[in-house]
């Protein structure tokens, strides 16, 4: 098969190929085009003309040097302005392709704001005929009660008498949410291009050793530890949710705890620590969501969102919007701030939903549900966009990478699947021993590692999804695990009410 130059489409004298595309070139065409772009022309990769390699071909027969008025002279000149034309051609159609994805982009999102817009205009006239129908007195009367003080009253009581009403999700919410993930992409993008110098490499995870375990947390009438999680901004304080229906603040580094947070009638099962505030969330099968301030160990706010156990909590990088989920085939999108659930959508296949975590930008989320699926959903548009099956059983847990390109799942199925959110597919499968249950599921802020709490405690290496660790000192079933910063330790909680931290002695 003969080689053809991928910018003149002819057959080259002398042939050279990219290391980074693997395209074969013209070698002074190429060479032409480097000299001005500095680029190779196919993958957009920075190419110097010495990386080139040259691929052997039988050797052509080059005529005498012409001299300046020979028509060798003139067909050579022809030739260089033949060489000019095609690279323009090539940079032309370059150029047309980017037009077109540019243009395609810009439809759909002025088709996006058509449809913000119109919704918009039916809810301010639904707004203004509501408005027309109340009687100046009963505003007037009733304006106190917008102060989200429900909430907090029915504190006395344990719970709230009714569900909250939906406030809806605004246009300043949403450009919120926008603006909040076009600042975190391009974080992320920074972050990518280099590893924290303190992140612990493979080798001293592998030698990683208990270096505490710790069972008073939690009450040993009811044992049990079934939440956890690590404050992002000071990575000594760890929160715990028990089956005493307790959450506790723990110090590791003075081993005292700080808080115990009680009011919730049932187990809590789901915790999140504010990463920039002195501030915890917990969810719990009672069908409550509380809002903790930390130093005074009181209830902020009360959350009724949901007609059934609350099953997945994961607070939006915001800081300021919590999602939640449970088993009546909700999830719902609130505001920490004011008390009020901004909306509330049920399960396109009307199934109970078991966990739920947003993506690093928050403009997408997963849930998993009772039947096996992991749901993405776009939180804008409050739509169902994409379906991993694959698993048996109810999904247990999910997690996304801090690069945005990968989701771990796990189920009562023995395996932890690896998704790839570009291509929207499973592209690795780690299978763990048989009746393995996972419980819990977590990368670390670089998202180097990934660390599974279940049967044992398991570390891996991503990309190459090495197993690196394996934990076997919790003497009963592991639920769950979460990374220090730069992974210099790790900690895992479990039925057996124990907290351990493992680190480097």
């Amino acid at each position: 098969m003969a080689l053809v130059c991928a910018l003149t489409n002819e057959v080259p004298e002398t042939p050279v190929v990219s290391p980074y595309s693997g395209a074969v070139f013209e070698k002074r065409v190429i060479e032409k085009y480097l000299l001005e772009n500095g680029c190779d022309p196919i993958s957009g990769k920075e190419l110097k003309p010495e990386e080139l390699i040259e691929i052997k071909t039988p050797a052509v027969v080059k005529p005498k040097p012409p001299s300046a008025t020979s028509i060798p002279a003139t067909l050579k000149t022809m030739q260089d302005e033949w060489d000019a034309l095609m690279i323009h051609s090539f940079t032309q159609r370059q150029q047309l392709q980017t037009t077109r994805q540019e243009l395609s982009h810009a439809l759909y999102q002025h088709d996006a704001a058509c449809r913000v817009i119109a919704r918009l205009n039916k809810e301010v006239a639904a707004a203004r005929e509501a408005l027309a129908t109340l009687k100046p007195q009963a505003g007037i009367a009733n304006a106190p009660t917008a102060i989200p003080q429900p909430a907090l009253a029915s504190e006395a009581g344990g719970a709230a008498a009714h569900p909250m009403e939906q406030a809806g999700m605004s246009a300043e919410v949403i450009q919120k949410l926008q603006d909040k993930a076009t600042v975190l992409t391009q974080e992320r993008k920074k972050r990518g291009r280099t590893v924290p110098e303190d992140l612990v490499t493979t080798d001293q995870v592998k030698s990683f050793l208990t270096v505490a375990s710790h069972p008073g947390l939690h009450s040993a009438s009811v044992p049990g530890i079934l939440a956890l999680d690590i404050n992002s901004a000071d990575h000594s304080k760890i929160l715990t949710g028990g089956n005493d229906k307790n959450a506790t603040v723990f110090n590791k580094d003075t081993e005292q705890m700080v808080a115990i947070l009680k009011g919730h009638t049932k187990k809590i099962t789901k915790v999140i620590y504010h990463p920039n505030e002195d501030t915890v969330i917990t969810g719990s099968p009672d069908m409550n969501i509380r809002i903790w301030h930390v130093p005074t160990s009181q209830t902020q706010l009360l959350l009724r969102c949901h007609e059934g156990p609350v099953t997945g909590l994961s607070l939006h990088p915001t800081g300021d919007y919590l999602l939640s989920t449970s088993s009546d085939k909700h999830w719902a999108f609130s505001d920490i701030r004011t008390g009020r659930l901004l909306t509330k959508v049920i399960d396109t296949a009307e199934v109970g939903l078991t966990t739920a975590q947003f993506h690093p930008d928050g403009l997408i989320f997963g849930t998993g549900t009772v039947d096996s699926q992991v749901k993405i959903w776009d939180l804008k548009e409050q739509s169902n966009v994409a379906n991993f099956p694959g698993h048996t059983g109810p999904i247990s847990a999910i997690s996304f990478s801090e690069n945005g390109y990968y989701l771990a799942t796990a189920a009562d199925d023995a395996c932890v699947k690896l998704w790839d959110l570009r291509k929207l597919k499973n592209f690795k499968t780690i299978q763990l021993d048989d009746g393995y249950e996972v419980k819990d599921l977590c990368f670390d802020q670089s998202g180097t590692y990934l660390a599974i709490a279940g049967s044992d405690v398991r570390v891996y290496l991503c990309k190459q999804w090495q197993e690196l660790k394996v934990f076997n000192d919790h003497t009963a079933l592991a639920t769950g695990v979460r990374f220090g910063k730069h992974a210099q330790y790790l900690a895992s909680t479990s039925m057996d009410r124990t907290l351990k931290l493992y680190a480097i002695e």
